[in-house]
């Protein structure tokens, strides 16, 4: 089997953002752990990171909550690193009283948005708040499928953050008391558009993460084999008709379920309620009914298989943020987990409160010790 290349980011640069004032981090491309107590700013420093792909970064955190308090509002991140085009410099942020909101550049030119950072670097995370992901309501699956469709189509963030403007359009004409209905076919023609598109994405990537899954178990693993389905009405209709042909059935299904929809103030049916199901595939067993440690288990499987599926689509493996994952496996499964990402080669950032979670890593990472906003290496 081929061996991907390795992306990274070599150096972190942090301006007044959230509790750094300044930081300058020259890492290599080889993986890095950051370890310190709770709250001295290791998980902001992957969210910096989070912020060269594509959304909101891995807070979801508004723009303007970033910059380091006190301060005038401005912060900035500039990394360089090593990417599918090899060396390039990447930066965001935003400047104090500057009007027009967060600023990307690649190389030192301005740029439309982060989406073209993934031109460069891929990125994949895996947080705390994930652990309750199988138990927890669909939208937080949705997000988080969502996530592993724009780690390999950046297309797909716009497209998704588009459907959900559109179904909020459609609902505002829905509340008048006679909406135009010119303006509600249009609507509804943009909404089936997307949402064909948002569906079929989902679709794709879960049948191509699936196969891949499959394709390369290991009975012997301690992260069990994910089995992955998508359960929605356009999703299932996909899978027998043309894109073209459900976009008309779902566009005229929107005009007769006005009357429903109006009554019930949202749009009932479309890939904005959709599910990403999981199960255990030795077991057949649904993620949600699999114990906390399976799960966790199941999702570490689940990301690692995501991070194979980059690398093979583009050739070069993402970078892997990893925050707080270590401290909660045993040994034998830390083992695993720093065999896992050396194989795939992949740059990984993981955090921890505790040094001993990394005693299993050896010179597969840099340890840094991060305390009062700065970052010294323990040797």
């Amino acid at each position: 089997m081929t061996v991907p290349r390795r992306a990274a980011v070599t150096r972190l640069r942090l301006t007044n953002f959230r509790s750094y004032a300044a930081l300058d981090l020259v890492c290599g491309d080889g993986s890095v752990a950051l370890v310190g107590p709770n709250g001295a700013g290791k998980t902001n420093i992957l969210e910096a990171i989070s912020l060269l792909a594509p959304g909101r970064g891995l807070r979801r955190a508004p723009h303007g909550e970033l910059a380091r308090i006190p301060g005038d509002g401005s912060w900035a991140v500039a990394a360089e690193a090593l990417g599918a085009q090899g060396a390039v410099r990447l930066g965001t942020g935003i400047e104090a009283l500057a009007e027009g909101g967060r600023r990307c550049r690649i190389d030192g030119a301005p740029v439309g948005s982060a989406g073209a950072f993934s031109e460069h670097l891929r990125l994949v995370w895996l947080t705390p708040d994930l652990d309750g992901l199988f138990r927890g309501p669909a939208g937080d699956r949705r997000r988080f499928l969502d996530r592993l469709v724009t780690a390999a189509d950046p297309e797909h963030a716009p497209r998704a953050s588009g459907l959900e403007k559109a179904l909020r359009a459609r609902n505002r004409l829905l509340e008048e008391e006679r909406p135009d209905a010119r303006w509600l076919d249009a609507v509804e023609r943009e909404v089936a558009e997307l949402a064909v598109a948002v569906a079929a994405a989902r679709a794709e990537t879960v049948g191509r993460l699936s196969a891949l899954i499959a394709e390369t178990a290991d009975p012997g693993s301690p992260f069990p084999s994910a089995g992955l389905s998508l359960e929605g009405s356009l999703e299932t209709e996909l899978g027998s008709a043309s894109a073209s042909a459900v976009e008309d059935l779902y566009r005229e299904r929107l005009a007769r379920q006005r009357p429903r929809d109006r009554a019930a103030g949202r749009t009932l049916e479309g890939p904005h309620l959709s599910d990403l199901l999981v199960r255990h595939a030795a077991k057949d067993m649904p993620a949600e009914k699999c114990s906390t440690g399976e799960q966790k288990a199941l999702l570490i499987g689940l990301v690692l298989g995501h991070v194979r599926l980059i690398a093979r689509l583009d050739g070069f493996a993402p970078v892997v943020l990893l925050d707080e994952v270590a401290a909660h496996l045993d040994p034998m499964r830390r083992e695993a987990l720093f065999s896992a990402l050396d194989g795939l080669s992949a740059q990984a950032w993981l955090t921890g409160a505790d040094p001993a979670a990394f005693a299993e890593i050896g010179d597969r990472a840099r340890l840094f010790a991060i305390s009062d906003g700065a970052a010294r290496e323990l040797v």
